[in-house]
């Protein structure tokens, strides 16, 4: 029977109907020892990739190996349904985005079943479905009735090809990351989540996630960006109207020369009103607006327009030129920026192009600047000069000083700034969840009453194309409504949320899926929640995962949930690149469906390519390659079992192995043992499971011989103890295979059900040997060593000792006799 070749497809058709019938896969309805293990899902506008494949089936073999492990594992799956991708996918084929979504959904599910993919399908949620979105409208109805919602007139973010607007999170380079358009401005009246009432706890509470990396943790910090300074009150010299500007350097209010406005704001629509140069201003700001953020504030020459219009600085009394200038960004403080340009470079390269003065009020320690002899900002901290009372004074010093004066005078305030901003929730598209508000001429905004939800997606549109404006204004029979309030006609909101929203509180919906009264109970997600490991990429650091840490916040601190993070561990698997080494995507039309490989090569043999290429965290090329070479391992472990399964059932009550065993068995069942320790250890850890399956694969090198002879009682027990490990080790990562070789071997329940492999940690320590150590034949030092060390690398080591060098210095060495395990004799 050797080299016997197994009937994958076989196999695999029988086990995931096995599992299916049994319910494996379901999560308990009161766990005793929970694990929930949650990977982020998939916006379905195909077929699932090679790249959402890696992400599944690492969540899968963690998934599995807790279950060996003895816990009531809950690993749920569902479809971020609504959104860009779907609909651009089902415009481009002329499809309604609800059939092609749901379509898709169907293919996906089917791919994620043959992969072997235990995902509880019993708590499958898709949020395209009313019974889901439902509760997304619940969940802006309730912040907006807690006043974390507000509407505004407010440039955004505007895609020209999507045709609608994007949160900031949704720009990438100055680009939409959907479809690489430039992104422009353009003022609409938005809905927004008021998420930077939440700055400082996102901020301060990742330092209570020890089990998220390092590199997320600073992205979401700097994302975030809390600046401490303080908020100044200038007025306008012929009108006396104040307005106030952020700074993080008090300490250089004396050395303004000059004020830059962001073209955004209101303030520079109310100076273009007032300027003698009005329509110049007014071109300014029409030009401004077309520039990407990113040229806006990229390194270089920066150009602004004079208002023709002054300020009055509230400590030195002078006089300082207002401008309008695009480097300068609505999102940073108040949108106006107090231009110091001996102190800062940017400021420093404007005054220069329009022959502003350089006033230099801090000194570096030891040295004297001035006008004439700065050729580029100073901007560290040093000694304030022309700065009035305070000159004289070290500059970090002077920055409390300066608000404290400023505070005694009512002129300024301490003040912390973030740049974090408001979440954009308007989209004006079709493929999204009805925004819950009604529009009333006597009551104003309107939220919909609950027991009126969800709002229902009209699926009789015609025209899905975008615009610029929601398809849903031109459907009357969406459009008008009754207020609930004073029953008078009113409008819905046309558009539809931003699809983070829908992602933003699923992990909740998974602990009570088809809840009709409410989106959770408290009860069933104290039972599951927090998520124990939650999986995906870290392209969503400041994005999904904000908003996701956000929305449960919120919810904690309405009494809905009993824990104010989601997750206590995050783990970002590495991309998938495609043999070009560009990440595969579906916007870049570079996926690879992982059907064919399991169709030619098998499920587990796929799975075992991608976890063998790279640890979990890193990049990987995809190379088909790979495959044949885990479909020649799974052939060993098969012949290495399958042939031996008569003799290995029969050990099933043969369980004495001696104290003292021959060298070969001895070191078999050392190497078992650390392997056990191995795998453990990459399962629990770093999930780089391709050293763990290196080391099943060295296991095997070991025993390939011994396995022809099994006529020795404690062979046979190794033997044994050696099968039942490599199956149980290999089950979390070819699952099919190692459920049939289980059944083979004689055991009838599932390997899922049987108890991951203990490792013995005396047995798994390497046998070490003393070397003595000698000079000319006398003994002068010992070490200990592993077993069987190499003569040249013991030769080192002796070489290297302390005393050796020391008996040895100003000495020729003739030559240096070696014992392997023994001693190492130096002649000198």
């Amino acid at each position: 029977m050797s080299n016997e070749i197994y009937d994958f497809s076989r196999i695999e058709t029988k086990w995931q109907k096995r599992w299916e019938e049994t319910g494996l896969s379901r999560a308990p309805e009161s766990p005793s020892k929970k694990y929930y293990c949650l990977v982020m899902f998939a916006y379905p506008s195909g077929d699932i990739h090679l790249g959402h494949f890696r992400n599944y089936v690492i969540g899968d073999v963690v998934a599995r190996y807790r279950m060996m492990c003895g816990y009531n594992v809950l690993f749920p799956f569902g479809w971020d349904a609504f959104g860009l991708p779907a609909e651009e996918a089902a415009i481009k084929r002329k499809r309604h985005p609800r059939e092609w979504t749901l379509s898709n959904i169907e293919i996906s599910r089917n791919t994620l079943k043959r992969a072997g993919v235990i995902f509880d399908w019993s708590r499958e949620v898709i949020t395209c479905l009313p019974d889901y979105y439902k509760w997304t409208q619940w969940v802006f109805v309730t912040l907006y009735k807690r006043g974390l919602v507000k509407r505004e007139k407010s440039y955004v973010n505007w895609c020209p090809s999507c045709k609608t607007a994007l949160a900031n999170e949704q720009v990438e380079a100055g680009t939409c990351e959907r479809c690489h358009s430039l992104v422009s401005k353009r003022e609409l009246d938005q809905w927004f989540f008021k998420i930077t009432d939440y700055a400082e706890k996102l901020l301060a509470d990742l330092d209570t996630l020890p089990g998220w990396s390092q590199r997320v943790k600073s992205m979401q910090k700097n994302w975030i960006g809390k600046s401490e300074g303080c908020e100044i009150d200038f007025t306008l010299q012929d009108t006396g109207e104040k307005f106030s500007v952020f700074t993080t350097r008090p300490d250089t209010i004396y050395g303004v020369t000059f004020m830059a406005v962001a073209p955004e704001t209101e303030f520079a629509k109310r100076l273009a009103d007032r300027s003698p140069n009005k329509e110049e201003i007014i071109r300014y700001i029409s030009n401004a607006l077309l520039k990407p953020e990113m040229e806006r504030t990229q390194e270089g020459e920066k150009d602004g327009a004079f208002t023709g219009i002054y300020a009055i600085n509230p400590l030195s009394g002078e006089r300082i030129q207002l401008f309008i200038a695009d480097y300068v960004l609505p999102s940073y403080g108040t949108g106006i920026v107090m231009g110091v340009p001996a102190h800062d470079q940017r400021d420093f390269l404007f005054a220069r192009k329009y022959g502003i003065p350089v006033k230099v009020v801090i000194n570096p320690p030891g040295k004297s600047l001035s006008e004439e002899n700065v050729t580029e900002a100073y901007v560290e901290s040093g000694v304030m000069v022309n700065s009035g009372k305070f000159s004289g004074i070290d500059s970090e010093k002077g920055k409390t000083k300066i608000i404290e004066h400023l505070e005694e005078i009512g002129r300024g305030r301490k003040k912390v700034n973030y740049r974090l901003r408001d979440w954009l929730l308007s989209r004006q598209r079709y493929w999204g969840a009805p925004i819950p508000i009604i529009h009333c001429q006597t009551c104003g905004y309107v939220p919909v009453p609950e027991n009126q939800l969800p709002v229902l997606l009209p699926e009789n549109v015609k025209d899905f194309i975008p615009k610029g404006r929601s398809p849903l204004e031109d459907i009357p029979e969406f459009i008008n409504t009754t207020c609930p309030n004073c029953k008078k006609p009113a409008k819905r909101d046309p558009d539809t949320l931003d699809t983070f929203v829908c992602s933003s509180w699923y992990h909740l919906r998974y602990a009570d899926p088809h809840n009709t009264n409410a989106p959770f109970s408290k009860e069933e997600v104290a039972k599951w929640l927090p998520i124990n490991l939650y999986i995906g990429g870290i392209e969503h650091a400041c994005g999904h995962l904000i908003y996701f840490r956000f929305i449960t916040k919120v919810l904690h601190d309405v009494g809905y949930l009993n824990f104010s993070e989601p997750a206590t561990v995050l783990f970002n698997h590495g991309m998938v690149l495609d043999k070009n080494g560009v990440v595969m995507s579906k916007s870049a039309g570079n996926v690879v469906s992982p059907a064919e490989s399991m169709s030619k090569c098998g499920t587990d043999a796929t799975r075992l390519a991608m976890l063998f290429a790279a640890p979990s965290d890193a990049e990987v090329r995809w190379n088909e390659e790979a495959v044949s070479g885990s479909v020649r391992f799974l052939y060993r472990v098969w012949n290495f079992t399958v042939p031996n399964a008569t003799w290995l059932k029969s050990q099933k009550e043969i369980r004495y192995i001696p104290e003292s065993l021959p060298k070969p068995l001895a070191e078999i069942r050392r190497k078992m043992h650390r392997t056990i320790k191995k795998v453990t250890q990459e399962m629990e850890n770093s999930f780089c499971f391709n050293t763990a399956i290196s080391a099943i694969m060295e296991l095997l090198n070991l025993v390939k011989d011994c396995a022809q002879t099994e006529e020795i009682p404690a062979q046979r027990a190794i033997l044994k103890e050696v099968a039942d490990t490599v199956v149980k080790l290999l089950a979390p990562m070819a699952p099919h295979l190692a459920e049939e070789l289980w059944e083979i071997l004689g055991n009838k329940e599932s390997i899922f059900k049987s108890a991951w492999p203990q490792f013995d940690e005396e047995a798994a320590k390497e046998e070490e040997v003393e070397i003595v150590i000698q000079i000319n034949g006398k003994v002068r030092t010992r070490i200990t060593v592993l077993a069987d060390t190499p003569q040249d690398a013991l030769e080192r080591l002796a070489l290297a000792e302390p005393k050796v060098q020391e008996l040895t210095r100003n000495k020729i060495i003739k030559k240096v006799i070696i014992v392997p395990n023994r001693l190492v004799n130096i002649v000198v």
